[in-house]
Order: structure tokens, then C-alpha cells, then sequence
């Protein structure tokens, strides 16, 4: 097997390093090879095994100096290739591996994992947001965490934060933080699955004769037909206008109708309105 070189693998370019540094660098490295920020990146999750393939080797003070020894003697044989011939590396610095997991299995734990839950805006939701959230810690500390809402995430979706959890015990791993998202909705936008509901409103001659208006979307805005003698309550489906899918399209933008009567009235107005009165022989209390 190819030597590795955890050390690199973690952005640390020397093995005289305290634990404390190989935390930090791992915390770095996680974040930026996290699969919730690198969806579809099949390079990254083969980066994130090495990642934690290299934690779990030098965060343990025993396994590190076994693996120091491997690495001081392959960067020696940079120089000098071919002295030996490699072979599987966790052979090399582990030695006989089962018997120490076996005796430090009924000794170690890993954390248990937390679970929270955070509010975003729909617009963040919709856009991708990067957010600065507090937590308090179990000692009653605040802590601050930087996450990343990725563009179209859904209603109750989770962000996870590994090694964030529970402190892990006897060298056992910590559990891992997980953030359920809530999408909140908005004053003109509500979401439904994919669907994004708002109020179309309209005066009564653009209900009455028809019209062709402009309305908001999430995004930007759009024209659409109101056919005549529209009602209060129907709802109008534009198509491709919602939320992400998850597939690369979007769900739909209903628009439901509100007719909306002028409170305030001037002359003309008011005498139009009249005259209409005088004429019409419509009467919707009347069969």
C-alpha cells in the first residue's frame, strides 16, 4: 500500500506537533472537505476518509509516535528511494492492530450525538446563506459555530457537524452535532414542498374585464394572464416559478386571487360607479 502522509493530509508540515494542533488542523480540514458543503463531490468524500483515517491515527499519543517512525523514515528515503519495498502502512506503525482494539474497545466510547434546530429566512434557503449560530454548550458555555445553508435545502433538512457532539470517552470519537433546518416563511411567500403560494391581488375591472400583470417571484418577477370574470379564491398555477427540487428544476409559483375594493372613491370615481349600479342588472345574491 502507498505510503501516506497524514501529517499533509491534515495541512501540517511537520509531525512535531501537539495533539491540540492535530485537533485544530482536523476541525479545518473536516470543514472544508464536509460532505453537506460538497454534495456530489465524490473527490471530496474520498478526501474526508483520509481526513479521518489520519485523526484517528494522531489524535491517539501511542499510534502517533508508532506512525512518527514510519514518517521520519519515509521522508529520510525521499532522498534514497527504492531501500525498501512499502507495504501496508498500518502494518508498519500499528503492528498487531486487533490486539489493540480489543483491549481498548470495553474501555472507549464515542459521544453521543446532539441534535438543534435553527430558523432560516426563505430567501436564505433559497439563495444559500452562510450563518454564525450560538449554542450553549453542556457546561453552560456559549459556543459559536460558521455553517453553510446550501442553495435550495429543504424544510427539516439536517446540517451535520462532525466531532461537535458529545465528548467521546477514554480517546473514544465525539458524537456529532446535527442543525434541523426550519424555513420560515415569509409575508408574500409561503412554502409547500416545492410550491410557492402568494396573493394575487386585483381590482374589480381587472377581475371583471381580464388584464395582463406583473407579479413577484422569489427571484425576480413575471407576466401573466387574468382571464375575464376571475374570482376571489381561484388560484392561478405558474409553472417553474416555486422552490428547488432537489433535480435542477423548480416547483410552481400559485397565485391565489383577492379582489381588492377601493376604500376611497373621488368624484369620477364614485360617479362611474353609480352609473354602473343604474345599468347593471348583475346580482350575485340572485340564481
Amino acid at each position: 500500500m502507498i505510503f501516506k502522509d497524514y501529517y499533509k493530509i491534515l495541512g501540517l508540515e511537520t509531525s512535531r506537533v501537539t495533539i491540540d494542533e492535530i485537533k485544530t488542523a482536523y476541525r479545518m480540514a473536516a470543514k472544508k472537505y464536509h460532505p453537506d458543503v460538497n454534495i456530489g463531490n465524490t473527490l471530496a468524500e474520498e478526501k474526508i476518509k483520509d481526513i479521518n483515517e489520519a485523526y484517528r491515527i494522531l489524535s491517539v499519543p501511542s499510534t502517533k509516535r508508532k506512525y512518527d517512525r514510519t514518517w521520519n523514515a519515509n521522508h529520510v528515503r525521499v532522498k534514497q528511494p527504492n531501500i525498501r519495498n512499502k507495504e501496508s502502512i498500518f502494518q508498519m506503525f500499528l503492528g498487531n492492530i486487533e490486539n489493540v482494539q480489543t483491549n481498548a474497545k470495553d474501555s472507549s466510547k464515542r459521544g453521543e450525538d446532539i441534535e438543534t434546530q435553527i430558523t432560516v429566512s426563505l430567501e436564505e434557503a433559497y439563495f444559500g446563506a452562510e450563518k454564525k449560530v450560538s449554542f450553549k454548550t453542556l457546561e453552560g458555555k456559549n459556543k459559536t459555530y460558521s455553517i453553510t445553508i446550501p442553495k435550495g435545502i429543504r424544510n427539516g433538512e439536517k446540517i451535520r457537524l462532525i466531532g461537535q457532539g458529545k465528548q467521546g470517552i477514554n480517546g473514544g470519537k465525539n458524537g456529532d452535532l446535527y442543525i434541523k433546518i426550519m424555513i420560515q416563511d415569509n409575508s408574500r411567500f409561503k412554502l409547500r414542498g416545492y410550491d410557492l403560494y402568494t396573493d394575487l391581488l386585483l381590482t374589480p375591472w381587472e377581475a371583471t374585464l381580464g388584464a395582463r400583470v406583473t407579479i413577484p417571484t422569489i427571484d425576480s418577477q413575471t407576466k401573466i394572464y387574468i382571464p375575464q370574470g376571475i374570482e376571489s379564491g381561484e388560484k392561478l398555477r405558474i409553472p417553474n416559478k416555486g422552490y428547488h427540487d432537489g433535480k435542477g428544476e423548480r416547483g410552481d409559483l400559485i397565485a391565489e386571487v383577492k379582489i381588492i375594493v377601493p376604500k376611497k372613491l373621488n368624484d369620477i370615481e364614485r360617479s362611474l360607479y353609480e352609473k354602473l349600479k343604474e345599468v347593471s342588472n348583475f346580482n350575485p345574491r340572485v340564481d
